[in-house]
């Protein structure tokens, strides 16, 4: 991992001008990713290839590139916040066994997250303003022609239009129904704002809500019509990922006043049961796996298991002050790496996290 970190360090030195040197960086990125993905995290050659050769990476690139040709002026934190999703959805769509690619209602309803999610999520903004916002959104959503109110609702219109090009509301009801849940869950997350709202707030529903109603909707534009065994996955595994995230966010949502199951249970002691859950949660999703329809789908089968419990892992690792040593030590049995090495490398990389967005 030293090696690795250190070769990507020195290719951040100087910024690549031509084609050629850039084509140069990007061999020279990858050659160094597969040794260290296949010496350190033990990732076989199938999974090597859907992360490198023309699978996820791509899309990552296809997102970048539309989300451009959007709006001149995203920021890159905000296209790989969307990327996230993307994989996301076009992950299910190789799940269900359908070609991987990035449609225009998955670029859209993923460029919809640090349009309007990361818009609900700010404590900067008025809880007023927040409620009128979603209230125009879900008509528009409902296909009511609604005037927006400024230029952030302009775009997130335009892009519930490419979302429409792609899905007829009287053929596919049901997508539109399910972008309607997220929606709704994410206007009731307002709740888990500590500032202005009741303390007997069911943390727990309110947080698996909004976290399995995304991918839920994800499911249905990357498939239309999914089964019942694709959306049971699919919404579970957007639980877990709302858990993961809130694990790994559990410091800074700390401190934003933000209720989750993790703030919620540091204000009574260590997270040590409330970890152990989400993990026995994380292998049961995982079997749900197992009951997908006749699909060869073990490569990203694999490496969505492995991620799941990584990023876990990684988050009781950042976030050691808030579990008791003999946890610690269990969960750091189970890291390829010991949680000081990983915090101490965090901590120089982030230091040229700039370098790292304009190489990018």
């Amino acid at each position: 991992m030293t090696q690795f970190l250190g070769g990507l360090q020195a290719e951040l030195r100087s910024i690549p001008r031509t084609r050629a040197e850039r084509q140069g960086v990007h061999q020279r990125i990858t050659a160094a990713f597969t040794a260290f993905g296949r010496g350190c995290l033990g990732l076989d050659d199938a999974q090597m290839a859907l992360l490198l050769q023309g699978g996820l990476s791509s899309i990552g690139t296809a997102m970048a590139r539309q989300a451009r040709l959007f709006d001149t002026n995203v920021s890159l934190t905000d296209v790989l916040q969307a990327s996230r999703n993307a994989w996301t959805a076009c992950g299910l769509q190789m799940l269900f066994g359908r070609p991987m690619g990035l449609t225009s209602s998955i670029f859209a309803y993923s460029m919809l997250y640090p349009y309007s999610d990361n818009y609900m999520d700010d404590p900067g903004v008025d809880a007023a303003e927040k409620r009128g916002f979603s209230q125009r959104f879900a008509r528009r959503l409902a296909g009511a022609e609604v005037e927006a109110a400024n230029p952030r609702e302009t775009a997130i219109w335009r892009l519930v239009g490419l979302i429409e090009d792609e899905y007829q509301r009287s053929e596919h009801s049901a997508v539109y129904s399910s972008l309607g849940l997220i929606q709704n869950a994410q206007e009731r997350s307002l709740l888990l704002m500590r500032n202005g709202s009741s303390a007997d707030v069911d943390v727990a529903r309110l947080s698996f809500a909004k976290g399995g109603t995304s991918v839920l909707a994800d499911a249905y534009l990357a498939a239309g019509r999914p089964t019942p065994a694709q959306a049971r996955f699919a919404f579970h595994w957007g639980v877990l990922l709302q858990l993961a995230d809130d694990l790994q966010d559990v410091e800074e949502d700390r401190q934003a006043g933000l209720r989750t199951v993790f703030t919620q249970a540091a204000e009574h002691g260590t997270l040590d049961e409330c970890t152990s859950r989400t993990l026995s949660f994380a292998h049961w999703v995982m079997g749900l796996l197992d009951e997908l329809p006749g699909v060869n789908h073990g490569a990203l089968s694999g490496l969505i298991r492995r991620s799941s419990l990584s990023l876990i892992v990684r988050s009781v690792g950042e976030a050691a002050g808030l579990y008791s040593p003999e946890f610690l030590a269990a969960m750091e049995s189970q890291s390829p790496f010991r949680f000081a090495f990983l915090n101490e490398s965090r901590r120089q990389f982030e230091a040229r996290s700039g370098l790292l967005a304009s190489a990018i």
